[in-house]
């Protein structure tokens, strides 16, 4: 049962790794293809807040208070993060925009989110070079 299981899920995996390499972002011309190349974005801007979060807690981890306080701000975040998209999903809900308008949304407010960590937690007042380069701004910065 197990073998049939990984083996399924294997073939999932090639079958979306193979749906993944057809879709030409550059070109995307339907509301499918549009939210897939959205989501990658969102999925490379949440792999960066990873390790910069990660980063900054490892940075900081002589300081167990400023530690919880990150990650309670973190924490945060996450909630207006979620809570605001899907305020924009609604706002869209009528159209087959809404998906990418949410998306984006929270692609641009990780990129953000990301940005604050490297500026607070990561980055120096003087000449110390940052412990993890400066991260790119969001477009509508």
């Amino acid at each position: 049962m197990k073998r049939c299981l990984i083996i399924t899920l294997a073939s999932l995996s090639f079958t979306v790794s193979a749906e993944n390499q057809a879709i030409d972002c550059n070109n995307a011309m339907n509301t499918l293809e549009i939210n897939h190349c959205a989501a990658v974005k969102l999925d490379l801007a949440q792999a960066e807040l990873d390790k910069y979060f990660k980063t900054s807690l490892e940075h900081n981890a002589s300081d167990p208070e400023l530690v919880q306080a990150i990650k309670f701000a973190q924490k945060d975040w996450q909630a207006y993060m979620s809570s605001h998209c899907d305020s924009v999903y609604i706002q869209w809900r009528e159209g087959t925009i809404r998906g990418v308008m949410a998306i984006s949304c929270k692609t641009e407010l990780t990129k953000q989110r990301t940005h604050e960590i490297w500026q607070n937690f990561l980055s120096y007042m003087d000449s110390t070079p940052p412990v993890l380069p400066e991260p790119p701004l969001a477009k509508s910065q």
